[in-house]
C-alpha cells in the first residue's frame, strides 16, 4: 500500500504564504497527488470529443507582439490537435490542415473547466485548490491551457486577483516583471479585454527604438515544471510560452475582495472610453475575441455606476465592520467559492511578523543582477534538481531577453535582469536611432493610451468613489 502523500505545507500555511508572498514563487510538490496530473492532452482526448476553439499564430520573429486579434481560430477536437502535433500526414487532423506544423502553433486557451466539463462534473474534483487554503476550490473555478511549441500569451497584467498555475504537462516559460516596471512595459487597451492590461511591445524582440525605457525593466523568468504550481501576485506582468510539443496547464484567479472592487470601477470606466472611442471602427481590429460585442454607450454608463455603487458600499461595509468589530479579532475577510463572506482563521496579523518559508519546496523566482557571477548556476545543497530548474530559465530565454547596450558619450543603459544561466548579448544602437520623428501624426490608439494609462484610470476611480461618498453623505438624514 502507497504511504500517503506528505505536503510540505498545511492548507492553512499554504495561504499564508500565498498572502505575504510579494514575488512570484513556485511551489514544487503541493501538486502531489492530485489527480489533475493525470491530465495530459492525450487524457482528455478520451473523455473529451466536443469541438475546442484553438488560436493559431505563425512561428515567426518579429518586434511586434502578436495580439490575439491577428491570430486565427478554428474550431477541432483534441484528437485533430494530437495528430498535427505529431505530424502525422494519413491521419484526419481537421482544420489543421490548413496549417503546417513547421510555420504554427496552436492554443486552446482560456477554457473554463466548468463549461467543457459540465457533463462530467466529477472532474472539478481533479483539481484541488483547497489544499492551499482556499476551501471550496477546485476546477469549477478553473481554467485550462493546452498549447503546442511555441503558443503564447502576449505580455499583460490581469486587473484581478493573483493567480495560482498548474503545470501538467510539458513546460512553460514564464517571464514575470514587477507592477513598478509599468511605465517601462508601455501599457495599452486596445486590444480590449476586460481584466487585461497589455504591453506594446515584445518582450523577447523589444523595438528599442519605439520603447527605449524597456532597458529598466526587471524580469523575472522562470521554466514551469509539470507537477508544480506557480504563484503569481497581483498586477505582475507576464509573458509565457510554451516549450515542449505539446504542454497543459490548469490555473485559477483568486478574488482579492476590496482592490478587486475597486478595479471593477476602472475597467467599466476603461470599456466605456473605448467604446466611445472606437465604435466606428471594425471591432475584429480593437476588440479581443474573448470579448462579446460592442455594449451601447447607456449600457456601459450603467455598469460604471453599479460598479462604483457596489465599491463605495463595500468600503463603507468594511468601516462599519472595523468599528464594531472585537479588537482582539484580527482575522481577514474572504469569499468562498460561491461567493459568500467567511473568516480565514489562520491569517496573518500586523502584529506577528512572518517569515517566507523559502527552501526546496518552495522557491522564489529571482531577478539577477547581470554580472558574470550571478549568471553562473551552482548545485545547491538545499535543493532538487526540480526546485532548481524551477528556479532558473534557459540560457536561449536569457539572450533573447538579455540587455541592450546603448552607449555614445555620456548614454549608458544596462538591463539589471536576466537569467541565471544564460549568456549577455548586447549590441549598441546610437541615440539617433532611438529618436522619433518631432511631428508624427497621433491616432486615435495614441491618445487612448494615453486617457487610459493605469495611472489615470485609477486617479479617476478614486474620484469618481470621492464623487460618490460625498453625494452619498450630502442625502444622508442628518
Amino acid at each position: 500500500m502507497a504511504a500517503p502523500e506528505v505536503k510540505s505545507f498545511s492548507p492553512e500555511e499554504a495561504q499564508q504564504i500565498i498572502f505575504h508572498l510579494q514575488q512570484p514563487a513556485v511551489f514544487t510538490n503541493m501538486s502531489d497527488g492530485w489527480p489533475a496530473l493525470r491530465w495530459t492532452a492525450e487524457k482528455l482526448s478520451d473523455c473529451l470529443h466536443k469541438l475546442i476553439r484553438f488560436r493559431l499564430g505563425r512561428k515567426e520573429e518579429t518586434n511586434t507582439p502578436l495580439f490575439e486579434t491577428q491570430c486565427s481560430y478554428e474550431e477541432a477536437t483534441l484528437e485533430h490537435f494530437l495528430l498535427w502535433t505529431q505530424g502525422e500526414k494519413q491521419g484526419d487532423v481537421g482544420p489543421f490542415c490548413e496549417y503546417p506544423k513547421s510555420e504554427y502553433w496552436a492554443y486552446a486557451d482560456y477554457k473554463y473547466i466548468a463549461l467543457l466539463f459540465q457533463d462530467q462534473p466529477a472532474m472539478f474534483e481533479d483539481v484541488k485548490w483547497s489544499q492551499f487554503g482556499f476551501e471550496g476550490r477546485n476546477g469549477r473555478e478553473s481554467t485550462l491551457w493546452i498549447g503546442s511549441e511555441g503558443a503564447n500569451t502576449p505580455c499583460h497584467l490581469d486587473s484581478y486577483g493573483c493567480n495560482l498555475v498548474l503545470q501538467v504537462q510539458g513546460r512553460k516559460r514564464w517571464h514575470l516583471f514587477p507592477p513598478e516596471d509599468t511605465p517601462h512595459l508601455y501599457p495599452t487597451r486596445i486590444p480590449f479585454e476586460e481584466s487585461s492590461v497589455f504591453s506594446q511591445l515584445d518582450v523577447l524582440h523589444p523595438d528599442l527604438r519605439r520603447f527605449p525605457g524597456f532597458h529598466g525593466a526587471r524580469a523575472h523568468i522562470v521554466t514551469l515544471q509539470p507537477g508544480q504550481v506557480l504563484y503569481v501576485p497581483r498586477h505582475w506582468w507576464h509573458y509565457v510560452e510554451s516549450l515542449d510539443p505539446i504542454t497543459v496547464s490548469v490555473n485559477s484567479w483568486i478574488e482579492m475582495e476590496d482592490d478587486d472592487d475597486v478595479a471593477r470601477v476602472g475597467e467599466a470606466v476603461t470599456k466605456a472610453v473605448v467604446c466611445a472611442f472606437k465604435r466606428d471602427e471594425n471591432p475584429e481590429d480593437w476588440l479581443n475575441p474573448t470579448e462579446e460585442g460592442v455594449a451601447s454607450h447607456d449600457e456601459n454608463m450603467q455598469c460604471v455606476n453599479l460598479a462604483v455603487r457596489a465599491c463605495a458600499q463595500r468600503q463603507r461595509g468594511t468601516c462599519h465592520r472595523n468599528l464594531t468589530r472585537d479588537p482582539g479579532d484580527s482575522r481577514t475577510l474572504k469569499r468562498d467559492s460561491t461567493g459568500q463572506v467567511r473568516r480565514n482563521s489562520n491569517l496573518f496579523t500586523e502584529s506577528a511578523p512572518f517569515s517566507i518559508p523559502f527552501g526546496p519546496h518552495l522557491i522564489p523566482v529571482c531577478c539577477q543582477q547581470e554580472t558574470k557571477k550571478d549568471l553562473e548556476v551552482k548545485p545547491s545543497t538545499n535543493c532538487d534538481v526540480k526546485s532548481q530548474e524551477a528556479c532558473t530559465a534557459s540560457s536561449g530565454a536569457a539572450q533573447r531577453t538579455s540587455a541592450v547596450r546603448l552607449q555614445q558619450d555620456k548614454y549608458e543603459f544596462s538591463d539589471q535582469c536576466t537569467a541565471r544561466d544564460g549568456a549577455v548579448l548586447t549590441s549598441k544602437i546610437s541615440v539617433e536611432d532611438c529618436e522619433e520623428p518631432m511631428h508624427s501624426t497621433i491616432s486615435t490608439n495614441d491618445l487612448l493610451d494615453c486617457l487610459l494609462h493605469p495611472d489615470i484610470i485609477t486617479r479617476v476611480t478614486e474620484l469618481l468613489l470621492e464623487r460618490h461618498t460625498g453625494s452619498h453623505r450630502a442625502m444622508a438624514p442628518s
